[in-house]
């Protein structure tokens, strides 16, 4: 059992001041607002604490990616974000050979069923060349309805998204074979129109990746696939919070349209988040990293980002003038929701004690993770 008392706790309904927790075997039990009527283990008084954060979208950090057959070298990126607060992780793929992506994903599924990521996301090669970004051109291809269904098996349900471009030949069927597996099929690297996007969505895909980035662009007399997915109650739409890939404005016209619950803040990381400026690879793509920003160096497209989930965080509240307990909804709850992870991403009795403990900058002081203080670097 412990006790944590004295923080100010940010929910998703607004700041309580003066709460305390009780957390037995990673739950959290019982909890309340004043004096603790438990003997207190961890007195916490002038911090604050947040759930801890859920990114759907992650291509790796601290030096270290999950574009490997090297297990050591995903767990390492896992724990260079969760030192950041980030609790649950999903591992993003990104374009490659049947071959290739068939030994990451062996490579991952032992650390999806040791909790260390909560999934694998697929993001490629099913996508649109004209919104490759940071892919392999060579490597982009149509949906086969058997390369699909054999990579999906080989994921025995471990494959929790993949994300597509719906106009591409037999991309409305993978789509539903997709979501038939059980996975999430997410829109995204798409030159998809308006009217094909709704359709995709009526085939069930639900989630758009980054939205904004690597799609049509909106335009007045064709609203693309960025107007489609807003604008359906049933999509959730990623954004990438560094100031980089999305303007503060663009966050916030999306916000107004799709509301705090259906955006998932995520980092699209790559290997260089929470690492230094220099040269790094995105799969078999050579990247620059100079003054935090990645980009391929053959063509200068941007490569993913050096974010972490506690700096996306305060670019929201600080740059992006969002209310703290909104960023919660965009780092914790939302994500945690659309993956189906009922049992985290806030903070209340029978949640799993995921959370974080912020100074008054919203620096990251501590880490809880299932009931257990993580040990931070430094």
């Amino acid at each position: 059992m412990t006790v944590i008392a004295g923080a100010r706790i940010q929910s998703t309904q607004g700041l309580l001041e003066s709460g305390w927790m009780n957390i037995e075997d990673g739950v959290i039990v019982s909890g309340g607002l004043g004096e603790c009527p438990l003997p207190v283990d961890d007195e916490l008084a002038g911090y604050t604490i947040v759930p801890g954060f859920v990114d759907q979208h992650c291509h790796g950090g601290g030096g270290y990616s999950f574009i490997t057959t090297d297990a050591a070298e995903a767990y390492r990126a896992a724990e260079a974000h969760l030192f950041h607060g980030t609790t649950s992780l999903m591992a993003s793929l990104v374009t490659g050979s049947a071959e290739d992506l068939a030994d990451q994903i062996r490579t991952l599924s032992p650390l999806v069923d040791q909790g260390v990521i909560v999934g694998i996301h697929l993001e490629g090669p099913w996508i649109s060349r004209l919104h490759c970004g940071a892919h392999d051109k060579a490597l982009l291809r149509a949906p086969d309805r058997s390369e699909v269904g054999e990579l999906l098996a080989l994921g025995g349900g471990r494959i929790k998204m993949v994300t597509i471009a719906p106009e591409l030949r037999g991309g409305m069927e993978a789509i539903e074979q997709i979501v038939n597996a059980g996975a999430i099929a997410a829109v995204g690297h798409t030159d998809a129109d308006y009217e094909m996007t709704c359709l995709a969505v009526e085939a069930g895909a639900r989630v758009a990746t980054h939205l904004t980035n690597a799609m049509r662009p909106l335009h007045h007399r064709d609203p693309g696939a960025i107007g489609a997915l807003m604008e359906d109650k049933r999509v959730t739409v990623e954004l990438i919070g560094d100031g980089t890939h999305v303007h503060p404005a663009v966050l916030r016209l999306v916000a107004a349209e799709a509301g705090f619950n259906r955006i998932s803040m995520v980092t699209d990381a790559m290997s260089a988040a929470a690492g230094k400026d220099g040269h790094y690879m995105l799969g078999n793509l050579d990247v620059d990293v100079v003054g935090g920003v990645a980009r391929l160096t053959d063509g200068g497209s941007i490569a993913g980002s050096t974010l972490t989930m506690d700096k996306a965080m305060r670019y929201m509240v600080f740059s992006g003038h969002v209310a703290l307990w909104n960023v919660v909804k965009m780092l914790s709850n939302t994500p945690a929701r659309t993956l189906g992870l009922a049992d985290r991403g806030g903070l209340a009795i029978g949640k799993r004690a995921d959370l974080v403990v912020l100074d008054n900058a919203l620096q990251v002081a501590r880490v809880m993770r299932q009931g257990n203080w993580i040990e931070l670097p430094g």
